[in-house]
This record gives C-alpha cells, structure tokens and sequence, in this order.
C-alpha cells in the first residue's frame, strides 16, 4: 500500500482564469510518507490532489507513482483512493457493504469481499458496526467507514480533502489519532489537503505550503515554522514577529539590537528581515542572568490578551513591538517592565521582498 509520489512541473490554467490554478508545481512524496499541503483559500491544494486522483487533467506536467507517469492513466487504474470532507457513503447499502463495495464491484465473491471489509472495519475501530445502516451513523462514525472503505481497495496513495475539517474538536483528535494509529500498522503513502496548521503539524511529516498556486516551500514542519524561506511563507504560518534590518558579520541589526546566527548557521550579508516565532520569545519579570544561546532585550508589557490557557503579549522595546506568549496564569500587567530572551536558534532572516 506504499508507493513513491512526484509531481513534476505541474500546472494547471482553467479557460478564462486570469491567473494559473497551479503554476509549475514539483515536489516528492517518498513511499510510507505523509505529506501535507497547507495553504489558503484557492491556493491550488484540492487541484493538486483532483490532479494526483486523475479527476482533473491538468494542463502540463507529470504525476509519476513509483517513476511512472500515470497523467494520462484513467482514475480508477491509478492505485489511487480517496477520502471527502463528506463521507459520501451508499445509503441503501449496510456499513460492510460500503467497506466492501470495491471488491464487489471488482468481481470478489461477496462472501470474500465482507470478509475483507471486516479487518478494515477493526482497523478504524468499528468492528461490530457492519450490519448497521450508515444513516444511523454520527459524524464522525461515518468519516471512519469512509477512511476503511478507501483503505479496502489497498491503494498505492491514500488522498484525504480536508477529511476532518466538519468534525468538531474532540472527535478530529480522535481521528488524528487513528490515522497515525493506521499509518504505524498499514504505512500507507498519504496526501493530505488541509487548511490547518495545527493539523498539518500533527499528522504529515512534511508540508508542502502552496500559494495562488505556486509552491512556496516544500519542508519538514519545524522547519516551516522556524525557517520560512521569505516573508510570504513566515505570515502564512502565523509567524508575528518581522525586523528589518541589516546582516553586518553574521549578526542582524535592527531597532530591536543586534542578534547573532546561531551557532553553525550562516546569514547572508547586507538586508534582511529578522523573523522569529512569537511562541520561542521568554519574558521575564525578574532580574536573571541571561542564559547561554539567547539575546536579551528590555520591554515594556503594552498589551495583553487572553487566549484561554495562555495570553498574548505585545512588548514594547523604544517604538519596535513584538508579540510573546505566556501561561495566563502569569502575573504580567500592561506597563510592567520585563526582559524578552529571544533564543538565537529561533531566529533567521529572509530576503527583503
């Protein structure tokens, strides 16, 4: 059920859209991997996987499934599955059948074929539900029979769009649960369209983050949120922090001081702007040392916001602002004075657009 996955170059332009849906996208997805493609609404993320499915023709470009081009191959001989945002089940056939339905089609004896669906079934931890009716399902009972019925056609790529975005809270954690429950027992090649960072960062094991249909950076998680490649990508991932700023000797000059590159890393000289997360920035209300690694800079609390168990902070150095997050428990006011360590292995700097 695992199959290696490149795109190369492809695009995709829709008669009479002034811009293209996808613009040249290349990217690999190694075989028992999860990739996630994150990115805003009308990014490209579900052209790319109607692509990858062969429900979509795009316009140039190869989609190779262990080196094969399959962009000319007919949808239901790619090896390919997928999964909806809506479980899209039969609803005058049984739980079983659903999970059956493609060795059925494909000619199982149907003996064989509910044989079959019922391991799968257990694998998404509904075993006893297959005599149900799907109509008697809950939510998120339903996107499970979906996501074991995908898996009973033994796919080579398991696609998902957004297949967990309807279900609330508590039950998408569940099923973040199963999928890596699925991945450890089946390892399965799985594309994942969604447009949650969180859930990006909880399921895939790289990310490919798309936008107006072109490919911004295609990387591991922590290296998305700790090394965006430009300004774009940083915002997208909900970074807060930006100082402009000048590379002088491996170290960046801004209004905020000077912060050196973290050991063995190397920035380019001239312009730049500082990113860093907002969630790696310590505050501290006391009189420390400064520890090993971290730039020390003097603030003031200009703002505070609750967020449920943690609040945010806006930090005031002279008139530079920078934002910080903090348990809510702590006792930190507007006005009171404190010290930001900044960890200099949380920090990098971009290109000036």
């Amino acid at each position: 059920m695992s199959a290696s996955l490149a795109l190369d170059a492809l695009t995709t332009i829709f008669p009479g859209a002034p811009a293209p849906a996808l613009d040249g996208v290349s990217l690999g997805v190694d075989a028992g991997e999860c990739l996630a493609i994150l990115g805003p609404s009308g990014s490209g993320k579900s052209t790319v996987l109607r692509a990858i499915a062969g429900l979509d023709a795009p316009t140039s470009g190869r989609i190779l499934v262990d080196g094969a081009d399959v962009a000319g191959v007919a949808p239901e001989r790619r090896g390919m599955a997928m999964v909806f945002q809506r479980p899209l089940l039969f609803p005058h056939l049984s739980v079983l059948d659903n999970v059956a339905f493609a060795a059925t089609v494909a000619g199982q004896p149907k003996r064989e074929a509910r044989a079959d669906a019922r391991q799968f079934l257990e694998l998404v931890q509904l075993e006893g539900f297959g005599e149900r009716p799907v109509t008697a399902l809950s939510g998120g009972q339903e996107q499970r029979v979906a996501l074991a019925r995908a898996l009973a056609a033994r796919p080579r790529v398991l696609l998902l769009d957004e297949p967990f975005s309807a279900l609330d809270p508590e039950l998408r954690t569940d099923m973040h649960g199963l999928l890596a429950q699925i991945r450890r027992q089946l390892n399965p090649t799985i594309v994942m369209v969604t447009h949650d960072r969180d859930e990006a960062a909880v399921v895939a094991d790289r990310v490919a983050l798309l936008s107006l249909g072109r490919l911004l950076q295609h990387d591991t998680v922590e290296r998305l949120y700790t090394r965006p490649v430009s300004l774009e990508v940083a915002r997208l991932m909900g970074g807060r922090i930006e100082l402009a700023g000048e590379v002088r000797d491996g170290v960046h000059h801004s209004a905020l001081g000077a912060i050196a590159a973290a050991e063995g890393e190397t920035w380019a000289e001239g312009p730049g702007v500082l990113v860093v997360r907002h969630e790696a920035v310590h505050v501290s209300t006391l009189a420390v040392a400064v520890p090993e690694g971290m730039a020390a800079v003097e603030v003031v609390v200009a703002d505070r916001r609750a967020r449920g168990p943690r609040a945010e902070l806006t930090l005031a150095c002279d008139e530079t602002l920078i934002e910080a997050e903090v348990p809510a428990s702590r006792p930190i006011v507007v006005g009171q004075r404190a010290t930001a360590h900044i960890p200099r292995s949380a920090c990098t700097v971009v290109p000036i657009a």
